[in-house]
């Protein structure tokens, strides 16, 4: 790596008119070369032992400005090489400095690379001395299996089936024994997913075994005044300060568990990336981002990832530029920082998740559970499937293999399971089809002035004359006395394709009697919206009713036997809308829009093609990857429904784990 560091630097002395490796006068080739063999030298001793200091200053910088830094702070430990050299001081200008550093840190992590690849040998040495270095850092630890769990966020059962069978995924079809002729060696479930189907109830309820009171994405709480969101962090803090109180423990990974880029830290010891401790100001595990140290304190990851964060903003151009031009349908905007946002998802996040669990499992922890999100924030501005999605299901199949060569160096046996928090659903939005969003909906629906740009769509005149044929008059929108105090205007939130609409004014649940009593047409405009699918309100006579077109409406209790507007999404939508149904913080109005199951589209209230959140389609059927060596989740002919009981189903299986000795192993390799 010396000697290719050093030709580097000859060549790029010889192509950039503003870096040099010689004085005015001229020197011999000698000189020049033993110039340029120091300067590659020093640069490299800088970078190891400089470099990592830096890295833990970088830790108060946004994470979308740590790329741009990589680059100037590189260029200034080259800089100060080539003035550390005895023999004869090169020369660079500062932007040229950036680019040489640049260049030298990529050319060495590929070589670096080339060599591990080409060598198994000098692969194994490599990760022998790093799990040496952990183990002089870190106590023995046992010699029963570790668990890693790893959650490929958004990937729908069928969604990963369909990648296995084109061969994108050769890691996962090698473990299920697809079309190689080896025998498999993992098991892969269907699990079906609550009403709220998405990362803040899903991964509450595996990482905590308790998603309780959690019925969307966002939420309005009455008591609180406040709208909880599953991705803020002071929310998730909250939320899983519920969980722990509902569900009596601390989490999945209290024993001895690392947590990687979740919402949530699940008990764990050690946390990184993860948001329900982003607002901790001191004491340990308080920084949410300590994970990036870990990666970027080598300066030639930090360049590679920065490398591919810019090719990836270029990829997603490319590919939103190809989509616009041929009018592809649907499609949402991808324009603005989104780019930024979609890199940093799939390479950054990607690259120090990854790392991070390479440095637990090295480090032999009992339990580990990373989020990789790359796949669901592809999928919700480019469709669940194509092109854009196909590559980044490639990418995470490869780190899953990096994952599972890592894990036969551990200093003990690993047992890899990977699963979803839940699927995708494909759509147009619910505004790209009828011109209006929910909330203009529920305005009209209310009375309220509704904007000139709904009025003037074919959905929106549906709504006017809704409203006028339940009131059985005609209505001036801009009326004064239709025009509710600001206080008392409801609250409209979208998760997916699931609304909530809510009144703030009035402090408790509102019922069906109330809700018609105060706006005589929301409802029926509402069920009887061609875009929606049913709706759910408390009731006076019943306790709770679904209502759907033509003046559907069914009570709770008898679902099973009339399942009326739930009929189209599928078995199991009774029980997780009962379960809705009794949480504290359900809206006054739960809303499911349109499902069709021929083509299983969904309509998002969100500006996204491809959505969750709801019910309807392949958003509600994530799966689960375990191993052969592990019990089956559930008894054959069972279905595993419900983050909590995939939690009571991952428990069990730590505790196999635990009870499980060496000497009962049949291999160390077995483990993946």
């Amino acid at each position: 790596m010396w000697v290719v560091s050093t030709l580097t630097m000859l060549l790029l002395a010889g192509i950039l008119p503003d870096f040099r490796l010689r004085s005015a006068d001229g020197d011999s080739a000698t000189d020049i070369a033993v110039t340029a063999a120091f300067g590659a030298g020093a640069f490299g001793l800088l970078s190891a032992l400089v470099w990592p200091l830096l890295v833990r200053l970088l830790l108060l910088v946004p994470a979308l400005v740590l790329g741009l830094l990589v680059f100037f702070l590189n260029g200034a430990l080259l800089w100060l090489a080539l003035y550390l050299n005895p023999v004869e001081r090169g020369a660079a200008a500062p932007e040229t400095a950036v680019v040489v550093a640049a260049v030298m840190s990529a050319v060495a992590s590929a070589t670096g690379a080339a060599l591990a690849v080409r060598d198994d040998d000098a692969y194994r040495r490599r990760l022998y001395r790093l799990a040496d270095r952990r183990r002089r850092s870190t106590p023995p630890c046992a010699d029963t299996p570790g668990t890693v769990f790893l959650q490929l966020d958004g990937v729908g059962h069928d969604i990963l089936l369909d990648a296995v069978d084109k061969g994108l995924m050769p890691t996962v079809a090698r473990w299920l024994g697809t079309g190689t002729g080896g025998r498999p060696t993992h098991r892969l479930s269907p699990w079906r997913t609550d009403w709220s189907s998405q990362t803040g109830a899903s991964q509450l309820g595996i990482l905590h075994g308790s998603n309780h009171d959690v019925p969307a994405f966002r939420w309005y709480e009455k008591a609180r005044r406040e709208v909880m969101v599953c991705n803020r962090p002071t929310s998730a803090a909250e939320l899983q300060a519920r969980a722990i109180e509902y569900s009596g423990h601390a989490g999945l990974l209290a024993e001895d568990g690392a947590s990687r880029g979740n919402l949530f830290g699940g008990g764990a010891d050690e946390q990184a990336l993860v948001l329900s401790i982003a607002t901790r100001r001191r004491g340990p595990g308080s920084r949410s981002r300590s994970g990036y140290f870990a990666y970027f304190s080598d300066p030639a990851n930090a360049v590679r990832t920065a490398l591919s964060f810019a090719a990836e903003v270029g990829r997603e151009i490319g590919q939103s530029t190809r989509a616009r031009f041929r009018k592809q349908r649907p499609r949402v905007s991808r324009g603005g920082l989104y780019p930024f946002v979609r890199a940093f998802a799939t390479v950054v996040e990607r690259d120090v998740v990854v790392a991070a669990v390479m440095g637990d499992l090295l480090a032999g922890r009992t339990a580990v559970y990373a989020d990789l999100v790359a796949y669901d924030e592809v999928a919700h501005h480019s469709g669940p499937a194509g092109r854009d999605t196909e590559k980044v299901l490639q990418r995470l199949d490869r780190a899953l293999a990096l994952i599972e060569k890592v894990a036969e160096h551990a200093p003990r046996p690993y047992r890899i399971v990977v699963l979803s928090d839940h699927g995708q659903s494909p759509g147009e939005t619910f505004r790209s089809r009828y011109g209006l969003t929910l909330g203009d909906l529920v305005r009209a629906g209310c009375g309220l002035p509704v904007p000139r740009r709904a009025r003037r769509t074919h959905s929106g005149a549906e709504a006017r004359a809704a409203v006028r044929a339940a009131l059985r008059r005609p209505v001036e929108e801009g009326a004064e006395h239709y025009r509710p105090t600001r206080g008392s205007e409801p609250v409209v939130l979208a998760s997916g394709n699931l609304g909530l609409v809510s009144f703030p004014d009035v402090l408790h649940r509102m019922t069906k009697e109330e809700i018609d009593a105060r706006h005589p047409a929301l409802l029926p405009t509402l069920a009887n919206h061609p875009g929606i699918g049913f709706l759910l309100v408390r009731s006076e006579a019943h306790d709770g009713v679904v209502l759907g077109a033509h003046g559907a409406e069914v009570p709770l209790a008898e679902l099973d036997d009339d399942p009326g507007p739930l009929a189209a999404f599928g078995p199991g939508a009774a029980d997780v809308v009962r379960r809705t149904h009794t949480f504290p913080h359900t809206a006054d109005i739960m809303v499911n829009s349109f499902y069709d199951p021929a083509d299983g589209e969904v309509l998002a209230f969100e500006e996204q093609i491809g959505s969750h959140g709801g019910l309807g389609g392949a958003q509600s059927r994530p799966f689960l990857l375990s191993p052969l060596t592990l019990s089956p989740p559930v008894a054959d002919g069972a279905e595993l429904a419900g983050a909590e009981q995939v939690h009571h189903v991952l428990r069990r299986w730590l505790k196999e784990a635990d009870e499980a000795g060496r000497p009962e192993e049949p291999g160390r390799q077995r483990a993946a």
